[in-house]
């Protein structure tokens, strides 16, 4: 699963959000898999006015997602997509989880944004100018561990009004021992970023199922150079639909608070994979957790029909 944030009329104007995902089931080891659920979508947002959501389109299209247009991409979006679309996560749950990351796919993108003013305004724009500060949300004091107030982003916006521009590694390539694991990429242009998710269900018997997660932000510079803004690995077991072990592993996150809230994905264990989201929701918030964690381990919600479309399918 990937969502592409993109501005083709330059910095000020539009962002562009195309999301593609695909489930993929192998019926043997080392068997060629076959698709057997896609989806798509594509958003424009006014991210200098609001975050407001100029036109929607998906596939499988759903009408009722026309409703969204005219509303924001940002605070409320979840649960307004859930309103006027309230069988979305139950029949197309790779199409809900693509649009249940506009909100903080939206939020990301700013790390690019940031970046181009950086190059084309000079220092001002690193530290406060109004043209940098006019398409952001609020800041959230203590939302997160990187949020966390007297912490390096905070201190950077009370001082200067925006938070000081992080130093990101060069990114590797998308790639696992599976050559399946992603769909095709196409090449992204400056100032654009990706959010890529890769999800790896496998049964051992009835009861118990293997997870292997990776998650990865990456952007792309002025010149032309990937680079990795948040990335994270999550390794789990499951039994009888309950979470019986896991561990987080952040590769790469932005500030020097962020790392130590990884010890909060235990706060998982023993919880049923039905209805985690909700527990998520409520259970990971504030200075011991991590926002791109939280959207990580969100993800995990489709699990219970991932290992459905496993057990269900007879071996080649």
């Amino acid at each position: 699963m990937t969502t592409d944030m993109v501005r083709p009329d330059g910095l000020g104007g539009k962002l562009v959000l195309s999301g593609n995902a695909r489930d993929l089931l192998t019926r043997t080891v080392g068997g060629t898999p076959e698709v057997v659920a896609t989806a798509a979508t594509r958003l424009e947002v006014d991210y200098m006015d609001g975050w407001g959501i100029r036109s929607l389109t998906s596939e499988p299209s759903r009408d009722a997602l026309k409703q969204l247009v005219g509303t924001a991409a940002g605070s409320g979006f979840r649960r307004r997509m859930i309103d006027v679309d309230p069988g979305l996560l139950d029949e197309v749950s790779l199409l809900h989880q693509l649009l249940d990351d506009v909100p903080v796919a939206t939020l990301v993108s700013g790390q690019a944004y940031m970046a181009g003013l950086v190059v084309t305004d000079g220092v001002d724009a690193k530290f406060g100018s109004r043209r940098f500060r006019s398409g952001r949300a609020s800041f959230g004091r203590d939302m997160c561990a990187g949020y966390i107030d007297g912490g390096t982003v905070m201190t950077g916006i009370d001082l200067y009004g925006a938070s000081p521009l992080v130093d990101v590694p060069v990114a590797g390539r998308l790639a696992t021992d599976d050559m399946w694991a992603w769909h095709e990429l196409p090449e992204l242009p400056r100032h654009a970023m990706r959010r890529a998710r890769r999800i790896d269900v496998v049964p051992v018997d009835s009861c118990s199922t293997t997870v292997d997660v990776y998650f990865r932000d990456s952007s792309v510079t002025h010149e032309g150079i990937e680079t990795v803004v948040h990335e994270y690995e999550v390794s789990m077991d499951v039994e009888d639909g309950e979470v019986t072990s896991i561990a987080a592993t952040p590769r790469v996150l932005p500030w020097i608070e962020c790392p130590a809230a990884a010890a909060s994905a235990g706060r998982l264990l023993g919880v049923p994979l039905e209805g985690l989201r909700a527990h998520i929701r409520s259970a990971f918030t504030g200075v011991g957790t991590c926002t791109h964690l939280s959207d990580t381990l969100r993800s995990l919600g489709d699990i219970p029909e991932l290992i459905s479309k496993a057990l269900a399918a007879p071996a080649a």
